[in-house]
């Protein structure tokens, strides 16, 4: 985020740049960012969607992942949803 300026905004700020910007959003923040996604999807809002990775996973099974992500996914099907990684 800090590429855009929102390197430490509040959770809600960056989730409303990400639906604007048709971005997903990759996170550690397993928390309250995760926490705040699911409050714009209830509110209606646009979310296009959150992979939150566990900071404890290996980052070769991350990586892996994401890389399946991207080469099987249509754009916009992650869409108001929440993802953990590594996918089990």
């Amino acid at each position: 985020m800090q590429d855009v300026g929102l390197s430490g905004q509040p959770d809600a700020l960056v989730l409303s740049w990400a639906a604007e910007a048709h971005r997903i959003v990759l996170t550690h923040d397993v928390n309250t960012l995760v926490a705040a996604a699911y409050v714009r999807v209830t509110a209606g809002l646009a979310m296009p969607g959150v992979f939150a990775v566990n900071q404890a996973a290996a980052i070769g099974q991350v990586i892996d992942d994401l890389v399946l992500l991207v080469e099987c996914s249509l754009p916009g099907e992650w869409a108001g949803q929440v993802r953990f990684l590594p996918l089990q």
